[in-house]
């Protein structure tokens, strides 16, 4: 492919209709590398500043909020606002080249090693620049660079033969400016859920009991008595879940297909997808073998589980979201780090733990907590969209 070449995005904004050139990142700039003949003696004092190579992997765009201290000679290269980090080594070839540009005219900051920057000689938009690297079209073009087996590598002078696309400066700006505003919307739904979670967690510490204590430090109105201890296997029947291919789950739920399925996966609440038959209704499930082990969940309605799921029943009132939050607060420390992860249903049935000695508080607590959860899905539902948004516009707006 020559430089210079024409094409155009399938997506771009109104009044723009020239064709973009395909350039090469070598004739635009030049290359410079990251610090050199450091030691770790030298990493976590000094006055200078460096950009590690997790930051660089983590976002479009550097600031000075991602240095940390280094001491640094004349000979290292100083990054000015505008360049673009690449890293050059990664497990995988998807994380190999990934890209950040410096937006800050901060003196005294230095790229990590790992990592070489790129200087651009002609004017780009820098947003455009960020988001542009990381657009599929062009993540596929390093991909395809990256060398290695156990680890992936890739070259500079390689990457600097790369084409890209390179429109007017005003188209430029125009889609720079879309993706900042995007990435920053994106960012205060993190930031509102990531605050909902903390939120959770605190009220979580108040309205249990803890060491050893009968009484809890936050409670609703009309309820004082004491809360009481009862072992796992006094209150609930302990059974597990069975073996469920993936290939026999659908991923929406029908008709045919309208039960949920939950598996070992703390992802998306655990749900595999959905099949056209259930083997509980209403019960609390734990994560018997692997990373997850010990993880509680409440599950509401006809669902079916897999086998590396244990599941706990009472015809009594006690599978409630309360119970289960209240598990999931103790489980973990009773499971088996020999070998394979595991919390068998022989030690779930021993464990001991505190709970309201009224089912009215045990409903008021789960309508809370239920409440709190169904906003954090909310949100996190929302985040999602975001993303996957922001996803399709990387994909359509760039060539």
């Amino acid at each position: 492919m020559k430089d210079n070449q024409a094409k155009y995005p399938q997506l771009r904004f109104k009044g723009f209709t020239d064709p973009w050139e395909q350039r090469k990142l070598g004739k635009m700039g030049y290359t410079f590398t990251g610090l050199s003949g450091k030691t770790k003696e030298d990493f976590g004092h000094g006055n200078a500043k460096f950009v590690t190579y997790m930051n660089v992997f983590s976002s479009p765009v550097s600031n000075s909020e991602m240095v940390e201290n280094v001491e640094v000679d004349s000979k290292q290269h100083q990054v000015e606002y505008g360049d673009v980090f690449f890293t050059t080594s990664s497990e995988t070839p998807q994380e190999v080249g990934m890209s950040s540009v410096w937006l800050e005219t901060a003196e005294n900051i230095y790229l990590n090693s790992f990592c070489f920057g790129y200087h651009p000689m002609v004017e780009f938009d820098p947003y455009y620049l960020a988001f542009m690297l990381r657009s599929p079209v062009i993540r596929k073009k390093f991909m395809l660079l990256a060398q290695g087996i156990s680890r992936y590598n890739i070259s500079k002078n390689k990457v600097m033969e790369m084409l890209v696309p390179v429109p007017e400066i005003v188209e430029q700006q125009k889609i720079g400016s879309f993706f900042k505003q995007l990435d920053d919307t994106i960012t205060l739904h993190q930031r509102k859920l990531a605050k909902l979670k903390e939120l959770k967690q605190g009220y979580l510490q108040k309205l249990f009991p803890k060491n050893g204590s009968k009484f809890p430090q936050l409670r609703f109105a009309g309820f004082a008595d004491a809360w009481e201890e009862r072992k796992v296997k006094d209150i609930f029947k302990i059974t597990r879940g069975q073996v469920l291919a993936a290939t026999e789950t659908s991923e929406e739920k029908s008709d045919i297909s309208p039960f949920p399925v939950y598996s070992s996966q703390t992802k998306n609440n655990g749900l595999m997808g959905y099949y056209k038959d259930y083997l509980f209704d209403t019960a609390i499930t734990w994560t018997t073998d692997g990373a997850n082990a010990g993880t509680v969940s409440y599950r509401s309605g006809r669902f079916y589980s897999t086998n590396v799921n244990g599941v706990l029943i009472s015809d009594k009132g006690y599978t409630n979201k309360a119970i289960s939050e209240i598990l999931n607060l103790e489980a973990w420390k009773w499971v088996s780090h020999v070998g394979n992860p595991k919390l068998m249903n022989n030690v779930m049935g021993d464990i001991s733990i505190m709970i309201p000695s009224s089912f009215e508080e045990q409903d008021r607590l789960s309508d809370f907590l239920n409440q709190l959860d169904d906003t954090i899905a909310l949100h996190q539902r929302k985040l999602e969209k975001l993303q996957e948004l922001k996803k399709g516009y990387l994909q359509k707006m760039f060539c």
